[in-house]
């Protein structure tokens, strides 16, 4: 359940083409970001059929047999696995429910580039692609390994420092938390 009296954390997503880089970056900014304290969550969009669990196992038996969801839990983790209906993508804020976030500082997002929420842009020069900011403007920042024209002037970042996007995250999100 959400606090009322607790805001739900801020949502920012990273978006790209497939292979520019966004699991890369967000596992670079994850201890960047926790340095500061923060609790972050991390909602991953995928085109693939998620299988987080193996034959034999029990959890994924029982899941099999016909469990909706299915959550183990031990001493240094816990995972919860639901089934779907296959008929369509889960929306992100489908995702964004199931998780905890009483217990989150921020979410990271990867992918759902089509949502309208605030975003970092993943850009790489290699690709030739348009910049995803000229036609939505929930896209914050470009992060590049280019120097493209960024839409409306939003800001420019380096794709190959990590450090300086979560400065440029911290001082757009948490700028109490920033030495």
């Amino acid at each position: 359940m959400i606090d009322p009296v607790r805001p739900m954390p801020p949502v920012l997503g990273f978006a790209a083409a497939s292979g520019t880089g966004k699991t890369t970056l967000i596992r670079a900014l994850l201890p960047l970001l926790k340095a500061h304290g923060l609790r972050i969550g991390v909602v991953k969009h995928t085109h693939h059929d998620v299988e987080m669990d193996r034959p034999g196992k029990d959890s994924y038996e029982i899941r099999r047999a016909g469990a909706d969801q299915m959550l183990l839990g031990g001493r240094s983790r816990w995972t919860l696995v639901g089934e779907l209906d296959g008929e369509r993508d889960p929306e992100l804020p489908e995702l964004l429910a199931r998780l905890a976030l009483e217990e989150l500082d921020l979410v990271l997002v990867e992918g759902f580039r089509h949502a309208r929420f605030p975003k970092i842009e993943l850009h790489r020069a290699a690709f030739d692609r348009p910049l995803l900011g000229l036609e939505d403007d929930s896209i914050i920042a470009v992060a590049s390994d280019a120097a493209p024209a960024t839409p409306r002037g939003i800001p420019l970042l380096d794709l190959d420092d990590p450090a300086a996007i979560a400065r440029f995250v911290l001082a757009r999100l948490f700028p109490d938390r920033i030495e």
